[in-house]
């Protein structure tokens, strides 16, 4: 059964210069287009990874599916809940009950004024459960002292806040954490250790993620099920197995061929091409086309539907 269910999803952002400049200087509106028309599922008890570079829409579907923005078309439903239609308050609270969020940025996501078991403990002391000694135990999980509950966020490094935020993430035993980059801050060994932390987590209470990422070896090593997008649209959706080790979108191609690799000292490959074009005016087509080595007219002109190719979810004219 699918928990999440990502339909046609597509956010417009109005980033146009104040109404006057505009009169003044005779320019249009400009939208700019973050994620376009996006759909796939995830699963109960799995890990669904989103991976693509900066800019490619990865955050704006994570504050989406927790209902922090509405989309412009399409829909995210959380056990067939919609959070930015559903009018019934007692399904939404019972939805949103289910749901926390890692942040990327820790510094943004922390209330500076509180104390660190406040934070931790606000998100089952806000519905009344018990917080004796929670905060403590979650703080020596993800590799801080207990010791660390009565200090405030500024004395912390921005490592040790990324780890603050996933043990406050964690407090409520939610059914479903997004995860947008959560430990991009961390150190290796931290890493490690909150990784295998968020797995046993999965196991012992059913949790679902959808973990958004740039690290493809973490991708590789935590995710049950791969999305690549690329200028906000979904080009290849793959288990880890076959995305390593047969990428079949030209872009997932170069993205992995890009990536370092341990066995790599000395080897010879071409740069990726091109820039990533304009959000705001994106290309005809398929958005990779501009960059990609095989394109040809049809790329141009028609944009690629997502299509099953052995065994993996494709948008590209020549996958085969």
């Amino acid at each position: 059964m699918a928990m999440i269910q990502v339909k046609n999803l597509t956010r417009i952002f109005d980033v146009s210069k104040p109404w006057l400049n505009r009169v003044i200087e005779r320019l249009p509106k400009a939208m700019l287009t973050a994620v376009s028309d996006v759909s796939f599922d995830v699963e109960e008890r799995t890990v669904y990874s989103l991976v693509g570079e900066s800019g490619s829409g990865k955050s704006t579907i994570g504050k989406m599916a927790v209902g922090l923005l509405k989309p412009t078309d399409g829909s995210v439903l959380i056990n067939d809940i919609d959070l930015s239609r559903e009018t019934d308050g007692g399904k939404l609270d019972k939805a949103r009950s289910d749901i926390q969020m890692i942040f990327q940025d820790p510094y943004a996501s922390l209330n500076p004024r509180w104390r660190v078991r406040e934070i931790i403990n606000e998100p089952v002391s806000a519905r009344g459960g018990n917080v004796v000694g929670l905060a403590e135990k979650l703080l020596e999980q993800v590799g801080l002292s207990s010791l660390d509950a009565d200090k405030f966020p500024h004395e912390f490094s921005g490592g040790q806040r990324q780890r603050i935020c996933i043990a406050r993430a964690l407090a409520s035993e939610p059914k479903l954490i997004v995860c947008d980059e959560p430990t991009s801050a961390l150190d290796v060994s931290v890493q490690a250790q909150v990784l295998n932390l968020m797995s046993d987590l999965q196991e012992n209470l059913g949790l679902t993620y959808l973990f958004i990422s740039h690290d493809l070896t973490v991708v590789q090593h935590i995710s049950d099920k791969i999305g690549v997008l690329y200028l906000g649209r979904l080009v290849e959706e793959a288990t880890p197995d076959e995305l390593f080790e047969n990428p079949k979108h030209p872009y997932s191609q170069m993205l992995l061929a890009a990536a370092p690799k341990m066995d790599g000292f000395g080897r010879e490959i071409d740069p990726p091409q091109g820039e990533i074009p304009d959000p705001i005016n994106p290309p005809t087509g398929c958005a990779f086309h501009p960059r990609c080595p095989i394109a040809t007219a049809k790329c141009s002109a028609e944009r690629p539907e997502m299509r099953v190719v052995r065994g993996a979810r494709v948008a590209c004219h020549l996958a085969e």
